[in-house]
């Protein structure tokens, strides 16, 4: 029996300040998809960083996610085929970044958002890739 396509396209991301954690992502280049308050109960907040099919989700009042402890998720990876180029992009938007580390080859460099999330840039070496494309980039 063959598996249905399950993609991952959401990730709930526990903030303590809504407002602040919007700044964030818009400072870092993330794509604002939605901002919507319903009912006045509840605010729901997601990004899309660049080039990503996976969104993040962040807000108020949604049963589960608002009740995670804000800067308790550590390692979600972005994966970039430069590291340096993706480390200096968000440098020059004022985030702070951690320097390279190099770990058998694999490159990565960590920042983290104003609750304490952390982010991992992370890039493969060339001889794990194909030509043109990103690690987890779809052959077309």
């Amino acid at each position: 029996m063959t598996m249905p396509e399950m993609r991952l396209e959401l990730v709930p991301l526990p903030v303590a300040d809504v407002d602040r954690a919007k700044a964030f992502y818009e400072r870092a280049g993330f794509d604002l998809g939605v901002d919507t308050e319903v009912d006045g109960t509840m605010r729901v907040v997601q990004f899309t960083p660049p080039g990503s099919a996976c969104t993040i989700v962040f807000g108020t009042g949604m049963p589960g996610i608002s009740d995670m402890r804000p800067g308790s998720v550590h390692g979600l990876h972005l994966v970039v085929n430069d590291i340096t180029e993706a480390r200096q992009a968000l440098v020059d938007r004022g985030v702070e970044v951690e320097e390279v580390m190099d770990v058998s080859q694999v490159k990565y460099a960590a920042f983290h958002d104003p609750d304490g999330n952390t982010w991992l840039l992370q890039e493969f070496p060339a001889n794990l890739r194909q030509p043109g494309q990103s690690f987890y980039s779809d052959p077309q």
